[in-house]
């Protein structure tokens, strides 16, 4: 199996997991659509999002009255989407970015991608990203991974999780080491096609049952795409070792830049 292949595998994994990822993945805080929005010139009214999964941060933004066209590849997260987002203003369109046409669309507002544009092709994402959004209008990126808050546990947790899945946790592409902003701030302060690029942090702080946190484990890619077995062994083995209140960090990175007018 190629690189190309196997990333593949692991973006289209969550489909056998989509009620347990809308149950076991966090929301998103609605005071996001305020600090993504207010990097536009002009209002937004109009937002298309990457990924969108089971609508988690659809709802958000759908809830502050924006139309969202929510595309994702995979049908059975779209519909607990579509269920979640019942009475919404929200679209969905079943295709990865690389499958959108943006000739078929008016320009958007903003184009928002929830812990999902590390799945997008490196060679187009910025060439489809920039043509479907409006000059002057706004693209923001956020997401983070989940954190043990003990450091201890931490450490016994990833230890356990290499020695099933030598790939580790999906990250997403490594930044430069001196690049001035982490993935994928670093691509976007290099596109001339965007400005007043920016990264910021959004604390979040979680307490799980132990075996939700397990249940929730079990939505991340690097860990969908191992045998069966293993995984059951590796969620018995997490359940010995961990306590049974997790505290958890999941800090949001959020990245925003405005699309430059004029710059095709």
């Amino acid at each position: 199996m190629t690189d190309s292949e196997a990333e593949t595998e692991r973006a289209r994994s969550f489909g056998a997991v989509a009620e347990d990822y809308e149950r076991f993945r966090p929301g998103y805080p609605d005071d996001l659509v305020a600090l993504v929005s207010d990097v536009a010139d002009g209002p937004v009214r109009r937002a298309i999002e990457i990924g969108a999964g089971t609508g988690k941060a659809t709802r958000t933004f759908a809830a502050a009255g924006i139309e969202v066209v929510a595309t994702d590849p995979d049908a059975d997260m779209l519909g607990v989407l579509r269920r979640e987002c019942a009475g919404l203003p929200v679209t969905t369109v079943r295709a990865a970015l690389e499958e959108l046409d943006p000739a078929v669309y008016e320009p958007f507002d903003l184009l928002y991608a929830a812990a999902s544009w590390h799945w997008t092709a490196p060679a187009t994402r910025w060439d489809l990203a920039t043509a479907l959004v409006r000059d002057g209008g706004a693209v923001a990126f956020f997401g983070g991974p989940f954190v043990l808050a003990d450091d201890e546990v931490a450490v016994v947790e990833e230890e356990m999780i290499a020695a099933y899945a030598p790939a580790g946790r999906h990250i997403p592409p490594p930044s430069a080491v001196d690049a001035p902003m982490l993935f994928p701030g670093d691509e976007m302060l290099a596109d001339g096609r965007l400005s007043d690029v920016r990264q910021r942090e959004v604390p979040r702080r979680f307490t799980l049952a132990r075996a939700d946190y397990v249940r929730h484990l079990d939505t991340i890619s690097a860990i969908r795409i191992l045998p069966a077995a293993d995984r059951s062994a590796l969620f018995a083995d997490l359940a010995a070792v961990l306590p049974e209140q997790v505290e958890v960090r999941a800090d949001l990175m959020v990245h925003t830049a405005r699309r430059a007018v004029g710059q095709r």
